[in-house]
């Protein structure tokens, strides 16, 4: 189940908040769609879910059009949205009927079945959703999402505001479900994305600006080697950054820890003793800390 978006761009009034953006997906990946606030991410899937239409571009999912199958493409895709637009004064099951229902879910009775016990609702099936934690009303946003045993399943923010032991749970929920979907979810959590998905699409500005495997993302910045170094006393930005091959400087913590960014090409080690000597500062450690997800995002949204 392929999603081909061509050249997509969309406008409000003046403002473009997708900008020519262009990416496949195979059939049985788990893809994670990252940006800051306002980078375009929920504009992507509600075209994608066929809630709002592209100023320009074209959209394929299973060989179906965009404006011309809009019907077809939301019989095959399970959508979250980032505010789960529940029915909060409707029993679980009640809910789950109704949207089986709208679907014409047949044998909708073992198929709400099926999906209580997926998402982990067993004890909380009798209740009103409205009573259900922020947790249990995810797992029923899910449940809603799969019901119809849809081939694609795109999740705006899923784990959004819940508590360790939940998103470990709903982490490992969508892991075994994009065992046999193609599941495309947007988040702010980087851990998430290395924990869950096989690649990332990271989009700023409207434009996507990297887009690969999750372990050939983190090759990206090899070129630049990240150096801890924490000193006995406080030292100057300044100086730190003066050192030839330092390409910026951020301080971590009060106990004068700072990580120290260089080009890959060029060993700033025995300048930072030296500069520390001359400042009569010790150098109490340094070691070389590797890239993280988080890291490429931050740097990849914020130089742009």
């Amino acid at each position: 189940m392929s999603i081909i978006v061509n050249n997509i761009t969309k406008k409000y009034g003046d403002q473009k908040a997708l900008d020519r953006v262009s990416f496949t997906i195979s059939p049985g990946h788990i893809v994670g769609l990252l940006g800051p606030n306002g980078a375009g991410k929920s504009t992507m899937m509600k075209i994608l879910t066929c809630f709002i239409p592209p100023t320009s571009g074209e959209v394929s999912i299973n060989n179906l059009d965009l404006f011309e199958d809009s019907l077809q493409i939301r019989k095959i895709i399970g959508y979250l949205p980032e505010h789960n637009p529940l029915y909060t004064e409707m029993y679980v099951r009640e809910y789950l009927e109704f949207v089986g229902g709208i679907y014409k879910v047949s044998g909708l009775k073992s198929r709400v079945d099926e999906m209580i016990n997926l998402t982990g609702l067993e004890e909380e099936w009798k209740k009103k959703i409205g009573h259900l934690s922020k947790g249990y009303k995810q797992r029923v946003g899910l449940a809603q999402a799969l019901i119809h045993d849809p081939e694609i399943l795109i999740l705006d923010e899923p784990t959004s505001g819940l508590d360790p032991n939940q998103l470990v749970e709903i982490r490992n929920l969508i892991k075994n479900i994009g065992r046999e979907k193609t599941v495309m979810l947007s988040t702010h959590i980087m851990q998430e994305v290395e924990a869950i998905c096989d690649r990332a699409i990271i989009i700023n500005k409207g434009k996507i600006v990297a887009d690969d495997s999750t372990g050939n993302l983190q090759m990206l910045r090899m070129n630049e080697e990240i150096l801890l170094v924490e000193f006995n006393k406080p030292v100057k930005s300044k100086r730190i950054h003066a050192i030839p091959g330092v390409t910026r400087v951020e301080k971590l913590s009060e106990n004068n820890t700072w990580a120290v960014y260089t080009t890959g090409n060029v060993d700033v080690r025995e300048d930072l003793f030296k500069m520390a000597v001359a400042e009569d500062i010790a150098v109490l450690s340094l070691q070389k800390k590797e890239q993280t997800l988080e890291q490429i995002f931050r740097q990849l949204t914020l130089e742009k």
